[in-house]
């Protein structure tokens, strides 16, 4: 053995011991590490909150909820929530391997909302907004009944202040659990969009991981000015879908921002740092 063979194995050895201790701190302390699920590297939760949920390592976007968008975009304390008492029922009485109201129950004591989307007026560096962020936590983001009802009341509510709007989007498409009166919603919102257009106000989509089926197809893909975060999956069926049904490979990147990007169909690409200035911008230039 050559002695840099012998250095080589032997940073080979501290390379494996130091994943070893790794992997032993995180599972010893579930709490305090975690491990990014695009490069495998172990983080320190403290860190990765203090960098905005986006690793430092490999700069991957994670997904964050309603609750934290809200405190990273707007001005601090000036988001005022609207519409809070509107609340899912149980129309259908549905069940498939639980209940309906089931489901809502533990998506409630999950993320203490009760439905899939915040709205409400907010500033942005002290551009006033009327928002609507939603939160895939709750039932993977899925639009309903309310959250087709709360996102159209939000744009009247917009067109009565002279507002522009600023829909956030985290969802997996329509709730299946609401039948025909989820996919309502998207003729409702589609509708309620054209109604603020007519009004001549801006709309503006932040399209976030992930964004898909009923929720792109109407209000979320209808704005102005098309803005996503860097790294968000978005598209309408999902990629195993189109693949068996095309019986074609797709590349490696397809229904990532930056692939819509590069085929025009969003405006704008935007790390999470910079998100809160590009929208700031935005609405500075539309200020009149």
């Amino acid at each position: 053995m050559t002695i840099q063979d012998w250095f080589e194995k032997r940073k080979e050895a501290q390379i494996q011991r130091r994943a070893l201790e790794a992997k032993v701190e995180v599972e010893g302390n579930p709490d305090l590490w975690t491990k990014c699920v695009h490069c495998d590297s172990q983080l320190l939760k403290k860190d990765l909150e203090e960098n905005d949920m986006v690793c430092p390592v490999c700069d991957y976007h994670f997904r964050i909820n309603a609750t934290k968008r809200i405190k990273q975009l707007f001005d601090e304390g000036s988001f005022e929530e609207l519409f809070k008492d509107i609340k899912p029922t149980d129309p259908l009485n549905f069940v498939d391997t639980e209940p309906y109201k089931e489901r809502l129950e533990k998506a409630h004591a999950k993320t203490n909302l009760d439905e899939a989307v915040i709205t409400g007026l907010a500033s942005i560096e002290g551009h006033r907004v009327a928002a609507a962020v939603m939160d895939f936590d709750y039932m993977g983001g899925s639009m309903g009944s309310v959250v087709g009802e709360k996102v159209t009341r939000l744009i009247e509510k917009a067109i009565e202040l002279r507002l522009p709007v600023l829909a956030i989007t985290s969802s997996g498409g329509a709730r299946m659990q609401e039948s025909a009166l989820s996919l309502m919603q998207m003729a409702k919102t589609s509708c309620a969009c054209s109604r603020l257009d007519d009004a001549g106000l801006l709309y503006v989509n932040l399209l976030t991981e992930p964004t898909f089926g009923g929720v792109t197809a109407s209000f979320g893909t209808l704005g102005d000015i098309i803005v996503a975060e860097q790294g968000a999956r978005i598209g309408f069926a999902g990629r195993r879908v189109i693949e068996q049904t095309i019986r074609q490979k797709l590349p490696s990147d397809f229904q990532t921002a930056e692939y819509l990007l590069k085929y025009g169909q969003v405006d704008v690409v935007s790390s999470r740092k910079d998100l809160r200035k590009t929208l700031a911008n935005i609405f500075a230039m539309h200020n009149n």
